[in-house]
């Protein structure tokens, strides 16, 4: 379950400082937002994905649509909103560096009901996993988690963006997957080496979450059980476009825990689909098919 968000992206060869116009180089209109995004990112990494989301009335929503569709995904459970537009972000992309600035307005997904929830229960309860995050209604957020977790769904709360989280969420998310910067927002620890990654999680432990998952960019992610604690280095690509990266690395890991991979093997696993993720142009469409991470894995193993 998470937010969808129509992507319009604009690549230039510096990202504007206040005040300054840019030529940009390219520009980009294409499915988003990090609930649609992941799951793109598990559908192609092999999993079945059920969508849970909701669009407006407009011609964005059709992209929506499209998109899902066209990625074999379920629908069903994609509700409209005759008040609220389709959610959009406005994303530069320096071409240089692939460093990224974002303006999210979520729209219609930040209207999500209780009624539409309990309509998509049987989805949730019938599901392995149920992956969700924070850019849709956070009572939307506790109501799904709360029904994906009493039916025995391992549930993954990805704190994006990261602000304040619900009393009482945690406990029922059994792994929590922040990047360095909202674990250390979240935490109140700050997150710049892996051991610090291992104190940050220790902390996110101590406030309900099951086990915690501290994605760091460029470097890898750590991965922090009650019994012990594991690195798992980045695999080397040629970046183009970090947009998506980490929305890549949850819908992989989702895919991966749903065949029944254990948490370290599914963390190796999405990190895998993130590095290939950050060698195209995009999100959603970047995203790569199994086909291709089966084969980056076999020609980085050992």
């Amino acid at each position: 379950m998470g937010s969808f968000i129509v992507d319009l992206m604009g690549r230039a060869p510096h990202l504007p400082v206040t005040g300054e116009t840019v030529l940009g180089s390219d520009f980009k209109i294409g499915p988003g937002g990090k609930g649609a995004n992941q799951g793109v990112a598990a559908r192609r990494a092999g999993g079945n994905v059920t969508m849970i989301t909701k669009i407006g009335n407009d011609k964005f929503a059709q992209i929506a649509l499209e998109s899902f569709q066209g990625e074999g995904m379920d629908t069903q459970f994609v509700f409209r909103d005759d008040s609220a537009m389709t959610g959009a972000a406005l994303i530069m992309v320096d071409e240089n560096t692939a460093d990224n600035k974002i303006l999210v307005c979520i729209g219609a997904c930040n209207n999500i009901t209780a009624a539409e929830i309990e309509r998509a229960r049987p989805a949730m309860e019938q599901a392995r996993v149920f992956l969700t995050q924070l850019e849709t209604n956070l009572d939307a957020v506790e109501q799904a988690v709360g029904i994906a977790h009493a039916a025995g769904a391992t549930v993954i709360l990805n704190p994006a963006p990261a602000g304040p989280i619900p009393h009482g969420l945690l406990e029922k998310v059994h792994i929590l997957t922040p990047n360095e910067v909202e674990a250390a927002i979240i935490s109140g620890a700050p997150v710049q080496t892996p051991g610090d990654a291992v104190q940050a999680a220790r902390a996110l432990m101590r406030m309900g979450a099951g086990r915690v998952i501290i994605t760091m960019g460029a470097q890898g992610s750590m991965v922090v059980t009650e019994q012990e604690h594991r690195f798992i280095p980045a695999l080397r690509v040629d970046a183009v476009d970090t947009t998506g990266a980490g929305d890549a690395y949850n819908g992989g890991l989702a895919a991966a825990l749903a065949e029944g991979r254990d948490i370290f093997a599914a963390a190796e696993f999405a990190g895998a689909v993130a590095a290939l993720s950050v060698t195209k142009i995009g999100t959603a469409p970047a995203m790569p098919t199994r086909a291709e991470i089966d084969s980056f894995l076999k020609s980085n193993a050992g």
